[in-house]
């Protein structure tokens, strides 16, 4: 069973950002890098200028997800600092998702969308076929360290079966809680990319090396489990 990793930047140690991106740069798939404006949810975090800082150090996939209440404000100023995937939220683009999405196409970049947790897949049915990737969060965004909802993991299945049935290319993405007690659980359901932070990842050593070596120690033990 295959997966993908996406660390979070928001839970690395940015004092030692340098160091810790060399270590990224040989191990994951992609940068996970989140923008909240304070209002969508009420935190603040990256934004269009960490994104341009760091473009010249990784060639990793940069995936944008977009928490802000106006995606279109943000998506020219993500896509010019070298965002590859940019993720805005579908209760922020249902009104306008299909002028949004060529927006987001307009740059060269890559479509994904997010569904919190009491959306559901239904909410994008008619532009599903436009998406490159479907992030399912596990948690309600906008924090870290929050508990896994475990009911999503239904929601995971229905975007599985959905893709096998209908031919859809777009990636299942997990944000929220990923780590040792909810691996085996989502490579089961069906995720294809995890987002690891802080329980998944930067917490489990200071040395992001040694951190990486028991993450991927602990993916294993659950796809055996799978």
């Amino acid at each position: 069973m295959s997966y993908m990793i996406s660390p979070s930047l928001m839970c690395m140690n940015l004092i030692e950002i340098k160091s810790q991106l060399d270590v990224l740069n040989t191990r994951a798939d992609f940068l996970h890098i989140d923008i909240m404006d304070g209002h969508y949810v009420k935190n603040i975090t990256l934004s269009p200028f960490f994104i341009e800082q760091i473009r010249p150090h990784t060639n990793l996939k940069i995936d944008v997800h977009l928490m802000v209440e106006e995606p279109s404000d943000f998506i020219d100023a993500v896509a010019k600092a070298g965002a590859d995937y940019i993720c805005p939220h579908a209760e922020t683009i249902n009104r306008d998702a299909f002028r949004i999405i060529n927006q987001i196409r307009s740059h060269g970049k890559k479509v994904g969308v997010v569904l919190n947790p009491a959306t559901p897949v239904e909410y994008i049915r008619h532009y599903i076929h436009h998406l490159d990737k479907i992030t399912v969060m596990t948690v309600d965004p906008g924090y870290a360290g929050q508990p896994f909802i475990p009911e999503m993991l239904d929601k995971v299945n229905e975007l599985k079966t959905l893709k096998a049935e209908q031919g859809y290319k777009y990636l299942i993405e997990i944000d929220g809680s990923c780590n040792t007690k909810t691996f085996h659980d989502l490579l089961g359901a069906g995720a294809e990319v995890m987002i690891v932070g802080t329980s998944g990842l930067f917490s489990l050593d200071d040395d992001l090396t040694v951190a990486w070596d028991k993450m991927t120690a602990n993916i294993q033990q659950a796809q055996v489990a799978a």
